[in-house]
């Protein structure tokens, strides 16, 4: 039986009228603030974002970002939040901005990497506003949120968390919720950790095997598909293998900020953790030898100059 024509008008204007995906704020647009707002784009959300560097902006709004003139107004603009920032002092300045625009029913996902006091001071600020600020840290590099592989750590008020879900399925292939606000972050800390270590014992397997005579790119091949696999080695290894560290994912520089932020939570909870220590020498010798703004695959380039065969 054929479908009557009075039938599809009405199937087509309900498809029509069907509920579209809210407008998506994002402040930050550096590396993975970029990333997000592009995969958000790419699933059907229209973002609205700033960044104090006009490079940062011009590139937002060539991919289709709709531009704001600064915080405020993107806390005007939308009840969905992310933050990407670089620091404990762009996120106090953010969230006076925010304040300021006394949206309550704005909901913020916080995404930097911050020692968990300044998260609490920044939710602080919000609240007396209305305005709900979540923990909510990414767990991944640049290139893995180019490719919406992320996972994402939310902690907060529940209800909140519910409401804002729909917006991390644009960006992130996983969400895990963590409970009360601050335990994003310290799950966030135990993951660096391991991917501080996971990505100095790559350099040191694939290094071993360049002295021994095996290809780094076959060896990265081989191990990724045995035992002595990692997600580090998956992603770092390719790039340890061509020597091509200049373009960052995650800079050594930064990466050294998230390393005191563990060295400092591990001491508040008295945990040991020698092997998470040992490796630490390898980040500061990065560090030292002129690789800051460089990929931290540029341990392999550290190691290597401490080998002793030529």
């Amino acid at each position: 039986m054929s479908v009557s024509k009075k039938a599809m008008t009405k199937k087509v204007a309900k498809a029509k009228t069907a509920p579209s995906k809210p407008a998506v704020g994002i402040l930050g647009l550096g590396i993975m603030g970029s990333a997000m707002s592009h995969n958000l784009m790419q699933d059907g959300f229209s973002v609205i974002g700033y960044d104090p560097s006009p490079k940062a902006l011009a590139s937002f709004k060539k991919s289709g970002g709709q531009t704001a003139k600064s915080a405020k107004e993107v806390a005007s603009l939308v009840n969905f939040m992310i933050l990407s920032l670089p620091g404990p002092g762009a996120l106090m300045a953010s969230a006076e901005e925010i304040a300021k625009s006394n949206n309550k029913n704005l909901i913020i996902a916080e995404t930097s990497t911050l020692d968990p006091a300044d998260k609490i001071q920044a939710r602080d600020i919000l609240q007396k506003k209305g305005i709900v600020l979540l923990d909510c840290p990414l767990s991944g590099t640049g290139a893995q949120a180019r490719n919406k592989d992320l996972s994402i750590y939310s902690s907060g008020p529940k209800e909140a968390v519910n409401q804002i879900e729909q917006i991390f399925s644009g960006f992130t292939k996983a969400h895990y919720y963590l409970g009360k606000f601050g335990n994003g972050m310290q799950m966030k800390f135990m993951a660096n950790l391991l991917v501080a270590i996971h990505n100095v014992s790559t350099a040191e397997a694939l290094l071993f095997g360049a002295n021994c005579g095996i290809d780094p790119a076959l060896a990265t091949k081989v191990l990724s598909d045995g035992a002595g696999g990692s997600r580090m080695l998956d992603i770092r290894g390719p790039v340890m293998a061509k020597g091509n560290w200049d373009e960052a994912t995650m800079k050594v520089s930064t990466w050294q900020k998230d390393m005191k932020l563990i060295t400092e939570a591990l001491a508040a909870s008295n945990t040991p953790a020698p092997t998470f220590a040992a490796c630490q020498g390898i980040y500061n010798a990065a560090m030292g030898s002129g690789h800051a703004d460089h990929d931290t695959a540029a341990v392999y380039a550290v190691l290597k100059r401490m080998s002793s065969k030529k």
